[in-house]
């Protein structure tokens, strides 16, 4: 075991999108933390004024998953924070529904995928090496939109329903987690809309105040996590530190 492993060390997934990589900046500059580990689809141009940061790439395959969490884990024992910040709501051929008219399969697979199934492969391939961890907290990217008890628009069909499946597996996660890794604490966290490639389509809409720097959100985030410790139960919790309901 390395000297380094026997200090706090921090990981975020989704390092290099808007949210992640405000994240992955604010904890390198964290004394907490020796070491930050950044895992991203493209390399960062430069490591050099984040001394602490331990950039790793991934096609999001589910071995590529296993190999990137297995090397982590080898020599970051005592994760204590972890980021899962992946997520789509648009892309070239995709964006939000407005109507049933709209819904197209290879969009929702694609907006499943990402906002779902990759979040869940992380977790799940991280889950292992957390079982002796006495403490690491977890916040993964949800929406608020993925409630169902809050949807009162309708529409935006692929990405509410994403986020709905995703806090539903969280939710299941949580309850082994508490048998199996009880040092483990869930929340699936809603950032509010982000100025960052995301939302850029829909900004004008956003009231007065409402849009969030990515740096603010990185802020809040880690708040919120240094607030909650592991008590066996997922917290579903905006910026703000409220909860939201499921």
């Amino acid at each position: 075991m390395t000297q380094s492993s026997l200090r706090e060390q921090a990981l975020v997934i989704g390092g290099r999108g808007g949210i992640g990589k405000a994240v992955a900046k604010h904890w390198c500059e964290d004394p907490r933390f020796s070491a930050v580990w950044e895992v991203s689809r493209h390399a960062p141009k430069d490591d050099s004024k984040f001394g602490r940061r331990r950039s790793l790439t991934t096609d999001h395959s589910e071995e590529d998953i296993g190999e990137v969490c297995r090397e982590v884990l080898a020599e970051s024992s005592r994760l204590s924070r972890v980021v899962i910040s992946l997520g789509t709501l648009h892309g070239v051929d995709y964006g939000p529904e407005k109507s049933l008219d709209a819904l197209r399969q290879a969009a929702m697979e694609e907006v499943y995928r990402v906002n779902c199934v990759l979040p869940m492969l992380w977790l799940s391939a991280l889950a292992p090496g957390l079982r002796k961890n006495p403490d690491c907290r977890i916040a993964v990217m949800s929406a608020r939109v993925g409630s169902i008890n809050d949807n009162g628009l309708g529409g935006w069909y692929s990405y509410r329903s994403a986020k709905a499946a995703l806090n539903m597996g969280l939710k299941s996660a949580s309850i082994e987690l508490a048998r199996r890794a009880k040092g483990v604490k869930l929340i699936a966290f809603h950032p509010g809309t982000v100025d960052t490639a995301l939302s850029e389509p829909f900004q004008r809409s956003v009231p007065e105040g409402k849009l969030f720097t990515a740096d603010f959100v990185a802020e809040r985030l880690t708040g919120v996590l240094d607030e909650h410790k592991a008590d066996g139960q997922i917290s579903y919790l905006d910026w703000a530190g409220k909860s939201i309901p499921w």
